[in-house]
């Protein structure tokens, strides 16, 4: 919300107290404390930015398509941003734009919107907070509604200009730690609230002031329900993970926020999604919010860094103890970040770990919200170098200087491998990836060798025996199924491919023509108004037969959601 009526003066108490005066942006005075806080010291570990790799991600190839696509920038600098974010840039010791930020910073400053599909670590984060963070700068805050205000002067509802949904309270504590960092001494309030913590709290955060929310879908609906926060102000809204919110069942309430409330139509505001893979779902999720949209895939989506070394080990359940105390005396030094598949099993491996001298800790979904945030703090800052988590901590976490994931217990989707072994490798800097492989784990074997060919990886023999015997055996594979068999067409712009049609009316016009998946067609029956889904269909087929097809026209709406 803002102080005042129609954006006149407007100042943010506590984000660095800088005012928009006048239509122009005052920044506040430096706060020595604050900026030990936000930007640490240059040799402060766990405020790292850049890592020895620097260099070599200009090596990732990036491909833009869409109409108009703006040509990226290379530098910092002013213009394209605004002057006091490049200080506060700088501030934070980032030397150069990553690939995904050279290209998001001149696409959402001309007011695109904008599809991103990046591996974790490719500092998507930055990518969408500084044009948006430089464009608030420059243009100063949206008037708040004439009927606004509260009694003295103190607005009880918030009328934030920016939302950034994103799925877990990790994520959205970790954006909302680099947006402080970034708006440090000027006008903009960011703000953070996600569930499992106190309302209370937040919502006197909200009251003092939010002209940039950080939220998680499920508490952001019930503060609209409780009337504390209103969309009509937004101007940018920002889908982070995307995948893993429709993953963890956030599509009613995310359509709800987006649809079905006050928020600006999809012409009235700039929208940007970011997804690690760009299944279906996430096509639709794009058809639906996003106009005009530039589709940006950065790397091999949905393949893993080559910064990383990946190592398969094959270890039987009853020798994984051992195992891993040799891997941990071989490898001292650094974080070591290791996954297994329960609860249960987090707890009992980290106070094995300490029985045998080892500072564990772990983090899991049953933890409270302050243990977990504590166990971050002791891995990140050292005092606990080794911490144990389930799948909760294994997206989104941006911890730096991780040396080593290990899989101990390898998941069932290959798509977890891949964000799990993200966390290291990070922003440049080299990693190592074990995992903990046996047959109970034949079912992701020959994604598994596709993704170690594809990252340049030694392959074990016993990786391709247990193949060539799950060939014979029909072994499958476990998790969730995805239309089109092998890996990497899940990063391309379904908008440049032709083709058949998903089936609208009866027959089923392409469907998903994919022997090994079982080939849906006519997905879903009838649609209103017996149309195909927009007019041109979608078609082809993912898989093995075409490539992803063109909605064509906008066509009579289809109801299969």
């Amino acid at each position: 919300g803002y102080e005042g009526h129609g954006g006149g003066n407007h100042a943010a108490r506590g984000s660095g107290d800088g005012q928009w005066r006048d239509g122009k942006h005052i920044p506040g005075p430096p706060n020595p404390r604050v900026e030990r806080e936000l930007f640490g010291t240059a040799d402060d570990p766990s405020k790292q930015h850049t890592g020895i790799n620097f260099e070599k991600y200009d090596d990732i190839p990036v491909e833009a398509s869409g109409r108009d696509v703006p040509e990226p920038v290379h530098q910092f600098t002013t213009p394209p941003l605004d002057e006091h974010l490049c200080r506060n840039i700088e501030m934070a010791r980032y030397k150069v734009p990553t690939p995904v930020q050279k290209y998001s910073i001149p696409i959402v400053m001309g007011g695109r919107d904008l599809m991103a599909c990046a591996q974790t670590g490719s500092g998507k984060t930055g990518g969408f907070l500084f044009p948006i963070l430089s464009q608030a700068f420059i243009h100063g805050p949206s008037a708040v509604p004439a009927n606004a205000a509260g009694q003295f002067g103190r607005q009880r509802k918030a009328y934030p200009t920016s939302l950034i949904l994103a799925p877990t309270r990790e994520l959205v504590s970790q954006i909302y730690d680099e947006a402080r960092k970034f708006s440090y001494r000027s006008w903009v309030r960011p703000c953070v609230v996600y569930g499992g913590a106190d309302i209370g709290s937040q919502l006197r955060q909200i009251e003092r002031g939010c002209d940039l929310l950080v939220a998680t879908p499920g508490r952001l609906v019930d503060l609209i329900e409780r009337g504390r926060i209103s969309l009509c102000n937004i101007k940018y809204l920002v889908l982070d993970e995307a995948d893993r919110m429709l993953d963890m069942g956030f599509e009613p309430q995310i359509r709800r926020i987006v649809e079905g409330e006050d928020m600006p139509s999809v012409a009235d505001r700039q929208t940007l999604m970011f997804s690690a893979t760009f299944p279906r779902d996430i096509q639709m999720l794009a058809r639906d919010f996003l106009k005009d949209y530039v589709f940006l895939s950065v790397g091999r989506v949905g393949s893993t860094s080559e910064n990383i070394t990946q190592k398969v080990e094959f270890v039987e359940d009853i020798d994984k103890r051992s195992v891993l105390l040799d891997i941990l005396h071989t490898h001292a030094g650094g974080l070591t970040l290791i996954f297994v598949e329960t609860k249960r099993m987090a707890d009992s491996l980290s106070d094995f770990l300490i029985n045998q001298s080892f500072p564990a800790t772990s983090i899991h979904g049953d933890r409270t919200q302050r243990e977990r945030e504590r166990a971050l703090e002791f891995f990140r800052n050292g005092r606990c170098p080794i911490l144990v988590a389930t799948a909760v901590a294994a997206r989104g976490l941006d911890i730096p200087n991780v040396t080593h994931v290990i899989n101990y217990d390898l998941p069932t989707d290959v798509d977890d491998y891949v964000h799990r072994i993200g966390r290291t490798g990070r922003a440049g800097n080299t990693g190592i990836a074990t995992a903990f492989f046996n047959r109970g784990n034949r079912g992701i074997v020959r994604e598994l060798i596709d993704l170690l060919k594809e990252a340049n990886q030694e392959i074990p023999p016993f990786l391709e025996a247990i193949a060539r015997e799950s060939s014979f055996g029909g072994g499958g594979r476990g998790g969730r199924s995805r239309p089109g068999g092998g890996r990497g067409n899940a990063n391309r712009d379904f908008r440049k491919f032709g083709g058949g049609g998903f089936g609208g009316s009866g027959g089923g016009g392409g469907g998903f023509s994919n022997p090994q998946q079982g080939g849906f067609s006519n997905y879903g029956g009838q649609s209103q108004g017996g149309s195909n889904y927009g007019g041109g269909g979608y078609g082809g087929g993912y898989g093995n037969g075409g490539g992803y097809g063109n909605p064509g026209g906008a066509g009579a709406q289809s109801s299969w959601w």
